[in-house]
Protein backbone atom coordinates (compact mmCIF):
# COMPACT_ATOMS: atom_id res chain seq x y z
CA UNK A 1 0.00 0.00 0.00
CA UNK A 2 1.28 3.82 -0.38
CA UNK A 3 1.99 5.43 3.29
CA UNK A 4 1.59 9.47 3.62
CA UNK A 5 4.70 9.89 1.73
CA UNK A 6 3.91 8.08 -0.91
CA UNK A 7 5.94 4.98 -1.07
CA UNK A 8 5.23 1.95 -1.33
CA UNK A 9 5.13 -0.17 2.02
CA UNK A 10 3.97 -3.57 2.77
CA UNK A 11 0.96 -3.75 5.70
CA UNK A 12 2.80 -6.64 7.41
CA UNK A 13 6.22 -4.79 8.58
CA UNK A 14 5.99 -3.00 11.03
CA UNK A 15 8.21 -0.33 10.80
CA UNK A 16 9.59 -0.14 7.74
CA UNK A 17 11.66 2.78 8.34
CA UNK A 18 13.70 1.56 10.69
CA UNK A 19 14.77 -1.95 8.72
CA UNK A 20 15.92 0.23 5.35
CA UNK A 21 19.00 2.28 5.54
CA UNK A 22 20.03 3.98 2.77
CA UNK A 23 22.53 6.94 2.59
CA UNK A 24 20.42 9.58 1.78
CA UNK A 25 20.88 13.29 1.07
CA UNK A 26 18.64 16.03 -0.12
CA UNK A 27 19.44 17.78 -3.19
CA UNK A 28 19.59 21.42 -4.12
CA UNK A 29 16.45 21.12 -6.28
CA UNK A 30 14.94 19.70 -3.38
CA UNK A 31 14.72 15.79 -4.34
CA UNK A 32 15.99 13.27 -2.12
CA UNK A 33 19.26 12.07 -3.28
CA UNK A 34 20.83 8.31 -2.53
CA UNK A 35 24.52 8.68 -2.41
CA UNK A 36 24.41 4.72 -3.96
CA UNK A 37 23.04 5.51 -7.09
CA UNK A 38 23.76 7.62 -9.84
CA UNK A 39 23.98 11.43 -9.43
CA UNK A 40 20.59 11.62 -12.11
CA UNK A 41 18.93 10.10 -9.69
CA UNK A 42 16.61 12.37 -7.66
CA UNK A 43 14.34 10.28 -5.81
CA UNK A 44 13.17 6.54 -5.94
CA UNK A 45 10.35 4.23 -5.99
CA UNK A 46 10.09 1.30 -3.70
CA UNK A 47 9.42 -1.94 -5.13
CA UNK A 48 6.49 -4.85 -4.38
CA UNK A 49 7.62 -7.53 -1.35
CA UNK A 50 7.93 -11.05 -2.29
CA UNK A 51 6.08 -13.18 0.69
CA UNK A 52 6.61 -16.45 1.58
CA UNK A 53 3.40 -17.59 3.15
CA UNK A 54 5.61 -19.92 5.77
CA UNK A 55 7.75 -17.04 6.80
CA UNK A 56 7.69 -14.91 9.18
CA UNK A 57 7.62 -10.91 9.31
CA UNK A 58 11.15 -10.77 10.22
CA UNK A 59 12.77 -12.74 7.96
CA UNK A 60 10.75 -10.89 4.61
CA UNK A 61 13.01 -9.71 2.07
CA UNK A 62 13.97 -5.70 1.77
CA UNK A 63 11.92 -3.83 -0.50
CA UNK A 64 14.45 -3.03 -3.11
CA UNK A 65 14.69 0.75 -4.26
CA UNK A 66 14.62 0.65 -7.90
CA UNK A 67 15.56 4.52 -9.53
CA UNK A 68 13.33 5.97 -12.00
CA UNK A 69 13.29 8.57 -14.49
CA UNK A 70 10.85 10.67 -15.83
CA UNK A 71 10.31 12.31 -19.63
CA UNK A 72 7.89 14.43 -21.68
CA UNK A 73 6.45 12.38 -24.30
CA UNK A 74 3.06 14.41 -25.39
CA UNK A 75 1.68 18.10 -25.06
CA UNK A 76 -1.54 19.80 -26.38
CA UNK A 77 -2.73 23.71 -26.31
CA UNK A 78 -6.18 25.02 -26.17
CA UNK A 79 -7.38 29.16 -26.66
CA UNK A 80 -10.70 30.48 -26.88
CA UNK A 81 -12.49 31.35 -30.10
CA UNK A 82 -13.22 35.28 -29.23
CA UNK A 83 -9.44 37.08 -30.41
CA UNK A 84 -8.93 40.56 -29.42
CA UNK A 85 -6.72 42.56 -30.79
CA UNK A 86 -4.80 45.86 -29.66
CA UNK A 87 -7.09 47.55 -31.89
CA UNK A 88 -10.10 46.65 -30.13
CA UNK A 89 -8.72 47.49 -27.11
CA UNK A 90 -8.16 50.74 -28.36
CA UNK A 91 -12.46 51.06 -28.08
CA UNK A 92 -12.33 50.93 -24.90
CA UNK A 93 -9.40 52.53 -23.37
CA UNK A 94 -6.83 54.92 -23.93
CA UNK A 95 -3.92 53.15 -26.27
CA UNK A 96 -3.32 52.03 -29.64
CA UNK A 97 -1.33 49.02 -30.82
CA UNK A 98 1.83 50.41 -31.50
CA UNK A 99 1.77 51.89 -28.13
CA UNK A 100 1.20 48.17 -27.09
CA UNK A 101 3.32 46.24 -29.39
CA UNK A 102 6.44 48.63 -28.54
CA UNK A 103 6.37 47.91 -24.29
CA UNK A 104 5.10 44.65 -24.48
CA UNK A 105 5.29 42.69 -27.88
CA UNK A 106 1.50 41.60 -27.69
CA UNK A 107 -0.65 42.11 -30.76
CA UNK A 108 -3.99 39.88 -29.66
CA UNK A 109 -4.99 37.88 -26.75
CA UNK A 110 -7.88 34.91 -26.39
CA UNK A 111 -10.79 35.77 -24.16
CA UNK A 112 -13.09 32.97 -22.34
CA UNK A 113 -16.29 34.07 -23.86
CA UNK A 114 -19.87 32.48 -24.24
CA UNK A 115 -19.59 29.04 -23.81
CA UNK A 116 -16.37 28.48 -23.19
CA UNK A 117 -15.17 27.22 -19.72
CA UNK A 118 -11.56 26.71 -18.58
CA UNK A 119 -12.27 23.18 -18.07
CA UNK A 120 -13.33 23.01 -21.52
CA UNK A 121 -10.07 24.23 -22.11
CA UNK A 122 -7.52 21.89 -19.88
CA UNK A 123 -9.83 18.70 -21.65
CA UNK A 124 -9.24 20.09 -24.73
CA UNK A 125 -5.64 21.00 -24.41
CA UNK A 126 -4.77 17.54 -21.88
CA UNK A 127 -6.94 15.37 -24.92
CA UNK A 128 -4.13 16.29 -27.31
CA UNK A 129 -1.45 15.94 -25.07
CA UNK A 130 -2.63 12.51 -24.23
CA UNK A 131 -3.37 11.90 -28.14
CA UNK A 132 0.46 12.74 -29.08
CA UNK A 133 1.81 10.57 -26.78
CA UNK A 134 -0.40 7.40 -27.77
CA UNK A 135 -1.40 6.95 -23.68
CA UNK A 136 -4.87 6.34 -23.01
CA UNK A 137 -6.99 8.20 -20.38
CA UNK A 138 -7.62 4.39 -18.52
CA UNK A 139 -3.72 5.14 -17.78
CA UNK A 140 -3.74 8.21 -16.37
CA UNK A 141 -2.15 8.26 -12.51
CA UNK A 142 -2.62 11.53 -11.58
CA UNK A 143 -4.48 14.97 -12.83
CA UNK A 144 -2.44 17.92 -12.02
CA UNK A 145 -3.96 21.04 -13.07
CA UNK A 146 -1.61 24.10 -12.26
CA UNK A 147 -4.11 27.26 -12.41
CA UNK A 148 -4.85 30.50 -9.85
CA UNK A 149 -8.33 30.92 -11.76
CA UNK A 150 -10.33 27.75 -11.40
CA UNK A 151 -13.80 27.26 -12.39
CA UNK A 152 -14.64 25.90 -8.74
CA UNK A 153 -13.23 27.81 -5.50
CA UNK A 154 -12.41 23.85 -4.96
CA UNK A 155 -10.57 22.99 -8.13
CA UNK A 156 -10.70 22.04 -11.24
CA UNK A 157 -8.24 19.14 -11.56
CA UNK A 158 -11.12 16.26 -10.67
CA UNK A 159 -13.71 17.84 -13.37
CA UNK A 160 -10.99 17.59 -15.76
CA UNK A 161 -10.05 13.52 -14.68
CA UNK A 162 -13.88 13.21 -15.17
CA UNK A 163 -14.50 14.76 -18.39
CA UNK A 164 -11.35 12.60 -20.12
CA UNK A 165 -12.76 9.24 -18.98
CA UNK A 166 -10.07 8.40 -16.37
CA UNK A 167 -11.87 5.43 -15.35
CA UNK A 168 -9.60 4.25 -12.15
CA UNK A 169 -10.66 7.62 -10.42
CA UNK A 170 -6.97 8.45 -10.15
CA UNK A 171 -5.72 11.38 -7.95
CA UNK A 172 -6.52 14.76 -9.40
CA UNK A 173 -5.80 18.18 -7.52
CA UNK A 174 -5.08 21.88 -8.09
CA UNK A 175 -1.78 23.69 -7.75
CA UNK A 176 -2.18 27.38 -7.35
CA UNK A 177 1.51 29.02 -7.97
CA UNK A 178 0.07 31.62 -10.74
CA UNK A 179 2.45 31.94 -13.86
CA UNK A 180 4.80 30.30 -12.07
CA UNK A 181 2.30 27.16 -11.61
CA UNK A 182 3.22 24.77 -14.50
CA UNK A 183 7.19 24.86 -13.57
CA UNK A 184 5.66 23.38 -10.34
CA UNK A 185 3.32 21.24 -11.76
CA UNK A 186 6.49 19.75 -13.54
CA UNK A 187 8.36 19.30 -10.30
CA UNK A 188 5.13 17.87 -8.82
CA UNK A 189 5.06 15.17 -11.38
CA UNK A 190 8.76 14.04 -11.13
CA UNK A 191 8.20 13.72 -7.43
CA UNK A 192 5.39 11.46 -7.96
CA UNK A 193 6.84 9.70 -10.32
CA UNK A 194 10.70 9.27 -8.85
CA UNK A 195 9.36 9.10 -5.32
CA UNK A 196 5.49 7.56 -5.64
CA UNK A 197 5.59 5.13 -8.39
CA UNK A 198 3.76 6.65 -10.48
CA UNK A 199 3.55 6.01 -14.26
CA UNK A 200 1.42 8.88 -16.34
CA UNK A 201 1.37 11.86 -14.69
CA UNK A 202 -0.95 14.68 -16.87
CA UNK A 203 0.26 18.00 -15.93
CA UNK A 204 -1.95 20.85 -16.79
CA UNK A 205 -1.37 24.77 -17.20
CA UNK A 206 -4.83 26.15 -17.82
CA UNK A 207 -5.66 30.12 -16.29
CA UNK A 208 -8.77 32.47 -17.55
CA UNK A 209 -7.18 35.63 -16.21
CA UNK A 210 -9.77 37.85 -18.00
CA UNK A 211 -12.09 37.47 -15.56
CA UNK A 212 -10.42 38.86 -13.07
CA UNK A 213 -8.29 42.29 -15.60
CA UNK A 214 -9.97 46.10 -15.17
CA UNK A 215 -10.84 46.76 -18.39
CA UNK A 216 -10.42 50.53 -18.01
CA UNK A 217 -6.71 50.01 -16.71
CA UNK A 218 -4.39 50.29 -19.57
CA UNK A 219 -1.77 49.05 -17.18
CA UNK A 220 -3.01 45.69 -17.12
CA UNK A 221 -6.03 45.22 -19.57
CA UNK A 222 -2.99 44.93 -22.28
CA UNK A 223 -1.28 42.00 -21.24
CA UNK A 224 -3.66 38.96 -20.43
CA UNK A 225 -5.04 36.41 -22.27
CA UNK A 226 -6.84 32.99 -21.64
CA UNK A 227 -5.80 29.68 -22.53
CA UNK A 228 -4.29 25.66 -21.20
CA UNK A 229 -1.56 23.80 -22.15
CA UNK A 230 -0.78 20.05 -21.03
CA UNK A 231 2.09 17.51 -21.42
CA UNK A 232 2.22 13.73 -20.46
CA UNK A 233 5.31 13.00 -17.78
CA UNK A 234 6.20 9.28 -18.33
CA UNK A 235 8.48 6.74 -16.03
CA UNK A 236 10.83 6.02 -17.96
CA UNK A 237 14.70 3.98 -17.34
CA UNK A 238 17.07 6.38 -15.30
CA UNK A 239 18.87 6.42 -18.80
CA UNK A 240 16.18 7.69 -20.23
CA UNK A 241 15.51 10.63 -17.84
CA UNK A 242 14.21 13.58 -19.57
CA UNK A 243 13.73 16.12 -16.48
CA UNK A 244 17.45 16.37 -15.44
CA UNK A 245 16.89 19.26 -13.12
CA UNK A 246 14.61 22.11 -11.50
CA UNK A 247 15.50 25.39 -9.31
CA UNK A 248 12.50 26.36 -7.10
CA UNK A 249 11.97 30.12 -4.83
CA UNK A 250 9.56 31.74 -3.95
CA UNK A 251 8.92 35.23 -1.88
CA UNK A 252 5.96 36.68 -0.03
CA UNK A 253 7.63 39.92 0.30
CA UNK A 254 6.96 40.60 -3.38
CA UNK A 255 2.97 40.05 -3.08
CA UNK A 256 2.77 44.02 -3.14
CA UNK A 257 3.84 44.16 -6.70
CA UNK A 258 1.58 41.68 -8.04
CA UNK A 259 -1.99 40.23 -6.41
CA UNK A 260 -5.71 40.07 -6.61
CA UNK A 261 -7.25 39.95 -3.04
CA UNK A 262 -10.03 38.84 -1.22
CA UNK A 263 -12.15 41.89 -0.88
CA UNK A 264 -15.50 41.90 0.98
CA UNK A 265 -18.78 43.20 -0.61
CA UNK A 266 -21.75 45.13 0.72
CA UNK A 267 -24.46 42.60 1.81
CA UNK A 268 -27.82 43.57 0.21
CA UNK A 269 -29.79 43.68 3.00
CA UNK A 270 -29.61 43.05 6.89
CA UNK A 271 -27.40 40.87 9.07
CA UNK A 272 -28.33 38.90 11.73
CA UNK A 273 -26.24 40.61 14.79
CA UNK A 274 -27.34 41.58 18.32
CA UNK A 275 -24.39 43.77 18.96
CA UNK A 276 -21.36 43.12 20.51
CA UNK A 277 -21.60 39.03 20.09
CA UNK A 278 -22.88 39.12 16.61
CA UNK A 279 -21.58 42.13 15.24
CA UNK A 280 -19.20 40.68 12.51
CA UNK A 281 -21.46 38.20 11.88
CA UNK A 282 -22.58 36.33 9.23
CA UNK A 283 -19.36 37.96 7.45
CA UNK A 284 -19.86 39.92 4.26
CA UNK A 285 -19.82 37.64 1.29
CA UNK A 286 -16.00 38.33 -0.83
CA UNK A 287 -14.90 38.11 -4.33
CA UNK A 288 -11.78 38.96 -5.69
CA UNK A 289 -10.55 42.11 -6.84
CA UNK A 290 -8.75 42.61 -9.99
CA UNK A 291 -5.23 42.50 -10.90
CA UNK A 292 -2.58 44.56 -9.05
CA UNK A 293 0.88 44.99 -10.09
CA UNK A 294 3.14 47.79 -10.54
CA UNK A 295 4.70 46.43 -13.55
CA UNK A 296 8.19 48.13 -12.94
CA UNK A 297 9.19 46.34 -9.91
CA UNK A 298 7.82 43.09 -11.58
CA UNK A 299 10.36 43.82 -14.69
CA UNK A 300 12.96 44.09 -11.80
CA UNK A 301 11.79 41.09 -10.43
CA UNK A 302 12.39 38.79 -13.42
CA UNK A 303 15.22 39.88 -14.88
CA UNK A 304 17.39 39.72 -11.83
CA UNK A 305 15.85 36.35 -10.80
CA UNK A 306 15.17 34.65 -13.70
CA UNK A 307 18.91 34.41 -15.07
CA UNK A 308 19.76 32.96 -11.77
CA UNK A 309 17.50 30.45 -11.33
CA UNK A 310 18.23 28.73 -14.90
CA UNK A 311 22.10 28.77 -14.46
CA UNK A 312 21.36 27.29 -10.76
CA UNK A 313 19.16 24.61 -12.59
CA UNK A 314 21.77 24.13 -15.56
CA UNK A 315 24.67 24.06 -12.88
CA UNK A 316 22.36 21.11 -10.85
CA UNK A 317 22.00 18.95 -13.97
CA UNK A 318 25.78 19.61 -14.73
CA UNK A 319 25.24 20.83 -18.39
CA UNK A 320 26.90 23.85 -19.52
CA UNK A 321 24.70 26.82 -21.13
CA UNK A 322 25.48 25.44 -24.69
CA UNK A 323 24.09 22.49 -24.52
CA UNK A 324 21.02 24.29 -24.60
CA UNK A 325 19.11 24.05 -27.82
CA UNK A 326 15.77 26.39 -26.61
CA UNK A 327 14.89 28.86 -23.89
CA UNK A 328 11.38 28.83 -23.18
CA UNK A 329 10.61 31.21 -20.91
CA UNK A 330 7.09 32.30 -19.42
CA UNK A 331 5.55 34.73 -22.17
CA UNK A 332 4.87 37.83 -19.65
CA UNK A 333 6.20 40.84 -21.56
CA UNK A 334 8.68 40.58 -24.80
CA UNK A 335 10.99 42.97 -23.02
CA UNK A 336 11.66 40.65 -20.01
CA UNK A 337 12.02 37.41 -22.35
CA UNK A 338 14.74 39.90 -24.33
CA UNK A 339 16.36 40.90 -21.20
CA UNK A 340 16.67 37.47 -19.91
CA UNK A 341 17.98 35.77 -22.78
CA UNK A 342 20.86 38.89 -23.09
CA UNK A 343 21.50 37.68 -19.85
CA UNK A 344 22.10 34.42 -19.97
CA UNK A 345 24.05 35.14 -23.82
CA UNK A 346 21.43 33.08 -25.75
CA UNK A 347 20.69 34.41 -29.57
CA UNK A 348 17.39 35.10 -30.49
CA UNK A 349 16.93 32.17 -33.17
CA UNK A 350 16.98 29.70 -29.90
CA UNK A 351 14.27 31.28 -27.89
CA UNK A 352 10.71 30.64 -28.09
CA UNK A 353 7.89 33.29 -28.00
CA UNK A 354 4.64 33.27 -29.16
CA UNK A 355 3.81 36.09 -26.57
CA UNK A 356 2.53 38.63 -29.72
CA UNK A 357 -0.84 36.37 -30.97
CA UNK A 358 -1.68 35.62 -27.31
CA UNK A 359 -0.30 37.68 -24.45
CA UNK A 360 0.05 36.92 -20.83
CA UNK A 361 -1.46 33.68 -20.22
CA UNK A 362 -0.43 32.79 -16.97
CA UNK A 363 0.64 28.51 -15.91
CA UNK A 364 -0.82 28.23 -19.78
CA UNK A 365 2.08 30.10 -21.33
CA UNK A 366 5.10 27.85 -21.26
CA UNK A 367 2.92 24.98 -22.37
CA UNK A 368 1.00 26.59 -24.65
CA UNK A 369 4.35 27.77 -26.31
CA UNK A 370 6.12 24.37 -26.30
CA UNK A 371 2.79 22.53 -28.30
CA UNK A 372 3.09 25.10 -31.06
CA UNK A 373 7.16 24.75 -31.28
CA UNK A 374 6.62 20.91 -31.00
CA UNK A 375 3.50 21.35 -33.51
CA UNK A 376 5.68 23.18 -36.07
CA UNK A 377 8.90 21.18 -35.99
CA UNK A 378 10.81 23.91 -34.28
CA UNK A 379 11.17 21.57 -31.05
CA UNK A 380 12.57 18.17 -32.08
CA UNK A 381 12.83 14.71 -30.35
CA UNK A 382 16.15 15.05 -28.17
CA UNK A 383 16.57 19.22 -27.84
CA UNK A 384 17.14 19.95 -24.48
CA UNK A 385 14.98 23.32 -22.99
CA UNK A 386 15.75 25.65 -20.59
CA UNK A 387 12.20 26.55 -18.88
CA UNK A 388 11.59 29.50 -16.12
CA UNK A 389 8.08 30.65 -14.59
CA UNK A 390 7.84 33.70 -12.68
CA UNK A 391 4.91 35.66 -11.56
CA UNK A 392 2.58 36.14 -8.51
CA UNK A 393 3.51 34.95 -5.05
CA UNK A 394 5.83 36.24 -6.11
CA UNK A 395 7.34 32.65 -7.39
CA UNK A 396 9.55 31.42 -10.00
CA UNK A 397 10.96 28.71 -11.01
CA UNK A 398 12.97 26.70 -13.84
CA UNK A 399 14.02 23.92 -15.28
CA UNK A 400 16.63 21.76 -17.76
CA UNK A 401 14.12 19.03 -19.94
CA UNK A 402 14.48 16.91 -23.37
CA UNK A 403 11.45 16.82 -25.41
CA UNK A 404 10.74 13.16 -25.80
Amino acid sequence: MANASGFFTHPSIPNLRSRIHVPVRVSGSGFCVSNRFSKRVLCSSVSSVDKDASSSPSQYQRPRLVPSGCKLIGCGSAVPSLLISNDDLAKIVDTNDEWIATRTGIRNRRVVSGKDSLVGLAVEAATKALEMAEVVPEDIDLVLMCTSTPDDLFGAAPQIQKALGCTKNPLAYDITAACSGFVLGLVSAACHIRGGGFKNVLVIGADSLSRFVDWTDRGTCILFGDAAGAVVVQACDIEDDGLFSFDVHSDGDGRRHLNASVKESQNDGESSSNGSVFGDFPPKQSSYSCIQMNGKEVFRFAVKCVPQSIESALQKAGLPASAIDWLLLHQANQRIIDSVATRLHFPPERVISNLANYGNTSAASIPLALDEAVRSGKVKPGHTIATSGFGAGLTWGSAIMRWR
